[in-house]
């Protein structure tokens, strides 16, 4: 009996490894959902659906990818569902924002943190800019810094929520600028603040380059400059904060990509992780990203592990006291 109970042991663990193994060869076998934290028309959705468009080709996963927009409290009601409650399975992917998620696990009063999530690939790295409309009286950060001394907490600008990159770029604006401004996080994320903006309910908005750039070419907005440690390419003749004078790095900058919840088979991470570089490398995709003015920077998942380690340990030292 003993003998019978080994061997049926025997092939039932060769059954399970056969189907595991079985699994990951034919996954994906339907659809894939991925779970985008803003809302439709701001830049993290724009390009999840850009850079997510030859899914379905034989060459890349072979099944279409459906975007699901889960937008709320600068992205931590998406990032908390991922967390606690979508299936670990590989169906179910999410767009990941940092520093944003990073940073409000850091500040806490979120179910999620870097040991939530499972990093597969990096597909853009999206500065921060200042922005203006098209008719305000402010032509430099110059003009901006010089209001906000002359009228403490006054200067209203608009962002896409507590804790997020924009938010990250204002906290480092004021101190570098020694001023207090009235930051205005809007519950509509990126699409939002920008439609503040251009409405003139604020006086102006810390917003991605990428949306700055198409409401820039649409005539609606000016750009006044770029929280990074260069010039972007999209931008060439708008300079960086520090070359204005003031001692502002890149930890704003915003980096996307996907990822999954922690649980999900090691088998269906490395698939993913092995074809999704390429699928953001794809022509038609970085000419689709290239003129909706959305920078791009592919890369890994090791390279990603070591990215979100490395903005931690920034971002605890610049939330310190907060």
């Amino acid at each position: 009996m003993k003998q019978l109970l080994a061997g049926a042991a025997i092939a039932l663990m060769g059954l399970t490894t056969t189907a595991t193994a079985e699994g990951a060869e034919n996954y994906p076998e339907r659809p894939v959902m991925m779970m985008v934290s803003y809302g439709a028309g701001g830049a993290t959705d724009f390009q999840a659906r850009i850079v997510t468009m030859t899914a379905g080709n034989e060459d890349a996963l072979g099944m279409p990818i459906a975007i699901l927009n889960k937008p709320g409290a600068g992205g931590r009601v998406g990032w908390n569902w991922l967390a606690t409650q979508a299936d670990a399975d590989g169906y179910t992917l999410g767009a990941y924002n940092v520093p944003h998620f990073i940073a409000q696990s850091i500040k806490g009063g979120v179910e999620y943190s870097t040991d939530s999530f499972e990093p597969i690939a990096n597909w853009g790295a999206d500065p921060a800019v200042f922005v203006v409309g098209a008719d305000s009286d402010f032509t430099s950060m110059q003009d901006v810094v010089a209001f906000a001394k002359e009228n403490p907490g006054k200067l209203t600008f608009s962002g896409a929520g507590l804790f997020v990159g924009h938010h990250i770029a204002a906290l480092q604006l004021e101190k570098a600028a020694d001023v207090k401004m009235a930051y205005i996080p809007n519950n509509k994320g990126g699409a939002g603040a920008m439609k503040a903006v251009i409405a003139g309910e604020v006086m102006g908005g810390i917003n991605n380059l990428s949306d700055a750039f198409r409401a820039e070419q649409a005539g609606n907005v000016k750009i006044l400059g770029v929280f990074d440690l260069e010039r972007n390419e999209f931008l060439p003749d708008v300079p960086t904060l520090k070359e204005q004078g003031y001692d502002i790095d890149n930890a704003s900058v915003n980096f996307r990509g996907i990822m999954v919840p922690k649980g999900t088979p090691e088998d269906v991470i490395e698939k993913l992780a092995a074809t999704v570089p390429a699928m953001f490398e794809n022509g038609k995709v970085a000419d689709k990203m290239k003129a909706g003015g959305s920078p791009m920077k592919v890369m890994t998942r090791d390279e990603v592990k070591q990215m979100w380690a490395d903005r931690a340990a920034t971002l605890k030292e610049l939330l310190a006291g907060l």
